[in-house]
């Protein structure tokens, strides 16, 4: 059983990957870590884990930890990822790992080092949903594909919340517009070439509220819009000559919607539904992770994955600040 450590008591790791952890069959959260010990030890009684510590430091110290779960705020991803591996850790970073593409060499580097496995959390990679999708897409169920569509919205102005906060590493692209872009990529296993794009910032938090956003793949398109001040919607679409899948649920799977992909062919006479009642992508991205540090060989988010991933982020924010396009 590899043993986790969970760096903060942030929300994403009480209610979803603390759980998923806990019902893994090769994993188990031995510890939680808090600058507030009192936290710290109230999240550890509520999920019945052994050790509880007043300092990340002295966590990643100790000896009854193989591995972190980070879901700080973005802005202190890189450090403590490195800080982790440094203590010979290997490393689950929530995303976004990073704010700058070039910023991921350092944890890179971190990595080799000291040979742990580091990776960036992107659940839907692990999803069946989305693998599904890829699936569909390389054995040519819609045909050529030439256009993807997506969307990822929801309304929040709290400004005590760090998705507003850019000092925090808030905005809604490394929040939320990294899964259009991730999505694609995964499904597809094609970079985009150049990147069209307008933002728009809050004007009393500063961060990016708005983005709509066009990416060149070269032989097909990605077109996409986030906003964190938007009523609540998620949607992705890849329309080819023959065909399209439409992905009902595509992000938050088992809380937004129904966990189905529709695959409608050419005319539109007939279409198959694709329905996933286990889809538990938490879990399966936590189980993945264990066998990754187990083997060596299972297929997760490598850190170069990441960088590529957020050098389209990075165009994204120069290419809102020019007309026309951008090279990636």
């Amino acid at each position: 059983m590899l043993r986790f450590g969970i760096i903060s008591t942030a929300k994403i790791g009480r209610d979803n990957v603390v759980p998923a952890i806990q019902d893994a069959e090769n994993c188990v959260v031995t510890a939680i870590a808090s600058r507030d010990l009192a936290r710290a030890r109230e999240m550890a009684d509520r999920f019945s884990v052994p050790h509880a510590f007043g300092s990340y430091e002295e966590m990643l110290a100790s000896d009854v930890i193989d591995a972190v779960y980070i879901p700080l705020p973005t802005s202190q991803h890189i450090e403590w990822s490195i800080k982790a591996a440094d203590a010979g850790k290997h490393v689950l970073c929530e995303k976004p790992l990073a704010l700058k593409a070039g910023d991921i060499d350092a944890v890179i580097a971190a990595r080799d080092r000291n040979k742990v496995v580091v990776t960036e959390a992107y659940m839907i990679t692990y999803s069946p949903v989305w693998q599904k999708v890829r699936s569909l897409v390389d054995e040519g169920a819609i045909g050529s594909l030439r256009h993807v569509q997506g969307a990822f919205t929801y309304f929040n102005r709290d400004a005590a919340n760090m998705r507003n906060i850019p000092e925090l590493g808030g905005g809604g692209l490394p929040d939320i517009g990294v899964y259009p872009v991730m999505s694609t990529r995964f499904s597809t296993g094609k970079e985009p070439l150049r990147i069209q794009a307008i933002t728009e910032r809050d004007p009393d938090f500063g961060t990016d509220i708005y983005s709509s956003v066009k990416a060149d793949f070269d032989d097909f398109e990605l077109s996409f819009y986030v906003s964190t001040q938007m009523a609540n919607r998620q949607i992705m679409v890849f329309h080819g000559t023959d065909g399209y899948i439409e992905v009902k649920s595509p992000f938050n799977a088992n809380r937004w919607g129904p966990e189905e992909i529709e695959l409608a062919d050419r005319s539109h006479n007939e279409s198959r539904i694709f329905r996933f009642q286990d889809n538990r992508q938490y879990r399966r991205e936590v189980e993945a992770f264990a066998r990754a540090v187990k083997n060596g060989k299972e297929e997760i988010v490598t850190l170069e994955n990441s960088k590529l991933n957020q050098k389209v982020i990075d165009a994204i924010y120069r290419a809102s600040e020019k007309d026309g396009w951008e090279a990636v």
